[in-house]
């Protein structure tokens, strides 16, 4: 669906600047999403459901949100039209939910200094109001791992990935997956198929049926339908969902999922314009504030002992003890990264990991 608005009464402008507290009621919220609203399912509706967990918790009106889906992020007038179309309308928030929307915020946060820009995975920001945010996804794309590898019978574990290994964003989750499912099950590997596209459920859909074709017995993937989880359904296979729990859309299916619960941080977010403490200062998220996580392994269907080690391996995480990516690692070409005794950084994890782990098959 396209530009879903929810309009209030115009408001009195109110002229925002740093450390200037704005009451409840000025607050207004535009949100852009780059695809359509997938039911219950998806990374939109996991933006969007944490948007209105924010609403219901601060206790603000439908009134003062906006809702954009499908604006594409390669179409960027599009998207500052969009914004724009927000501001007018009294917005002083605009989350912008794709990395493909960095560029333009950047330039909007420029053009409207009176309003607060928070854009979702990307990396710039500036001193007054622009932000990033994102959440340390690979911690729990290692946990889902485990659960995938302590249930496969056949060995091979189908990944549909929206890109390839020239995008960190993309490789350092199946490597976390792959380092998880080495963890408990050292002969299985990973076997990663394309789509070059971030939502596109048809060839999602193409994906996994080719690699439950070639034997993978578990399926699971980082776009943003939940198509590969429903072709894995229909083939009588498992799948590991992202995102939201997509065992809503596939339970007979689903081992566990990887989700995002975004109104940890649009609730924090939101609250620091009303009280007068925002910063510009990127967030990252954690398991330790619930940004991310893993639904529980479904008893029936996750392998034995999923649950039990999901709890030791979230322990050493949460801790601090493992950081996923600690020490040498061998990538699926020979080579080796990493340092013995050191852990790889967020700026190397998330810009820089241009290879696949060990047990990653290329498809």
């Amino acid at each position: 669906m396209t530009g879903i608005l929810f309009l209030g009464c115009a408001k009195k402008e109110v002229s925002w600047k740093p450390g200037m507290p704005l009451d409840r009621e000025q607050i207004k919220i535009g949100v852009i999403y780059p695809n359509r609203n997938q039911g219950n399912s998806g990374w939109d509706y996991s933006h969007y459901s944490g948007v209105e967990a924010m609403r219901r918790e601060l206790g603000l009106r439908e009134d003062q949100i906006i809702h954009h889906f499908n604006i594409s992020d390669e179409e960027p007038e599009v998207m500052k039209s969009m914004v724009r179309d927000c501001i007018r309308d009294g917005a002083k928030i605009i989350i912008a939910t794709s990395w493909g929307f960095m560029e333009s915020c950047e330039e909007l946060a420029a053009e409207f200094p009176g309003v607060i820009f928070a854009n979702a995975t990307g990396i710039k920001y500036n001193q007054t109001n622009f932000t990033n945010y994102y959440a340390r996804f690979y911690h729990a794309r290692y946990l889902s791992g485990i659960v995938a590898g302590l249930t496969t019978q056949t060995g091979k574990i189908g990944f549909v990935a929206a890109m390839g290994k020239n995008n960190s964003e993309v490789s350092c989750g199946i490597n976390a997956f792959a380092l998880g499912v080495e963890k408990v099950n050292p002969r299985a590997h990973i076997h990663v198929r394309l789509t070059y596209n971030w939502f596109d459920p048809m060839g999602e859909t193409v994906a996994a049926n080719s690699l439950i074709a070639a034997g993978c017995d578990v399926i699971t993937q980082d776009c943003d339908s939940p198509a590969p989880i429903l072709a894995a359904r229909k083939a009588g296979v498992w799948g590991v969902g992202y995102n939201t729990d997509m065992s809503l859309d596939a339970p007979e299916a689903v081992l566990t999922s990887v989700i995002y619960r975004w109104e940890v941080y649009y609730t924090r977010l939101v609250r620091s314009l009303m009280d007068g403490t925002f910063t510009t200062a990127p967030y990252m998220g954690t398991l330790v504030d619930g940004m991310v996580d893993i639904t529980p392994p479904a008893p029936d269907l996750a392998g034995p002992y999923s649950a039990w080690y999901v709890a030791v391996e979230r322990e050493r995480i949460t801790s601090g003890v493992f950081n996923v990516f600690d020490g040498v690692m061998e990538t699926n070409d020979g080579l080796f990264v990493g340092t013995e005794g050191e852990t790889l950084s967020d700026e190397e994890i998330f810009g820089n990991m241009h290879w696949y782990y060990r047990n990653v098959v290329e498809e």
